[in-house]
């Protein structure tokens, strides 16, 4: 499988991005790295995580995916072999991007991750008290000092990701090479219409998060006694009207008539899209990562796409 650039940067990768968010939260350190052996192996290099994951789990502080993911390189000795993204912003007791912050929750991933440089390192959350030339100049400071490789933007208003690169480009300092927005077949309308522009307009690789909705996606919900007990059942819920129902039998449908796995139709649908480098997806279960890596492998004809485009149009 073709490797893909992270926008200007000198990073290649699988295109498609193992999220982290599951580690330490739904996987233990063992069934995490049973997942991760298993996405290398299939040649997957690409993992996104943060360092607040998974503080929303009874009994985390954050920074269980990033302790596991740190372990998982120095057992396998592999560290040259992977990119690996995290994030800044949304830790409990260091939230905000205040240059102390910023430099702090640096070192801090870093110790985790066991590693001396982090790879692509996001503004996880924007911290509108704080302003953009003092953010981009806090995060130029960790690629000057080896730190990061490259800087990335993930859920900041497209006028504050405008005034970043411009700051950047005025003052010399490291452009952002990555977006991360929410996009799927049954989130649109926001990224179509306003963060796509500013990924071509700023040369960005994008790579959206919760493209299979939380689950939705994957056509394993479809009446409200499927969400009982469900993990991600209130993420799930607002998808499941007829308006959702009619994407999933639209993904079954393609599914059905090329062998694949419903998942993998929604994330090909994602790739698809000009603007995007590689969909971000997470997986318990190695069943489930077959299904993620058959992905750039599963190239929809126009008019698959056109049919998921229309079947999803109240989501635009």
């Amino acid at each position: 499988m073709s490797m893909v650039r992270i926008g200007n940067s000198e990073l290649e990768i699988f295109p498609l991005g193992l999220g982290g968010n599951t580690f330490g939260n739904t996987t233990d350190e063992r069934a995490s790295m049973e997942v991760l052996d298993a996405f290398v192996a299939a040649g997957g290099n690409f993992i996104d995580t943060a360092d607040s994951y998974s503080h929303w789990k009874p009994g985390n502080r954050g920074g269980e995916s990033e302790t596991i993911l740190g372990e998982w390189m120095r057992q396998r000795g592999n560290r040259g072999q992977v990119v690996m993204a995290t994030k800044v912003g949304g830790m409990p007791g260091l939230k905000g991007l205040s240059p102390d912050i910023i430099a702090r929750a640096a070192d801090d991933s870093l110790r985790r991750l066991g590693t001396d440089y982090i790879d692509l390192y996001y503004a996880h959350h924007d911290d509108p008290a704080v302003p953009v030339p003092e953010i981009a100049t806090a995060f130029d400071a960790l690629v000057r000092a080896g730190k990061v490789r490259y800087v990335a933007i993930s859920n900041l208003a497209p006028e504050r990701i405008d005034e970043w690169m411009r700051v950047a480009r005025e003052n010399g300092l490291a452009l952002p090479v990555a977006l991360q927005p929410q996009y799927s077949l049954v989130s649109r309308q926001k990224y179509e219409s306003t963060f796509a522009p500013v990924a071509e307009k700023h040369g960005l690789a994008v790579f959206p998060y919760f493209a299979l909705a939380s689950g939705f996606l994957t056509g394993k919900y479809r009446t409200q006694a499927d969400l009982e007990g469900a993990a991600r059942g209130g993420a799930v819920a607002p998808y499941l009207n007829a308006d959702g129902l009619r994407v999933v039998d639209a993904l079954q449908s393609i599914a059905e008539s090329r062998g694949a796995a419903i998942a993998t139709v929604a994330l090909a649908w994602v790739l698809a899209k000009p603007t995007i480098t590689a969909p971000l997806a997470s997986a318990t279960r190695l069943p489930q990562l077959a299904e993620l890596m058959a992905v750039p492998a599963l190239h929809l004809t126009e008019e698959e796409v056109a049919a998921l485009d229309q079947a999803s149009q109240p989501f635009a």
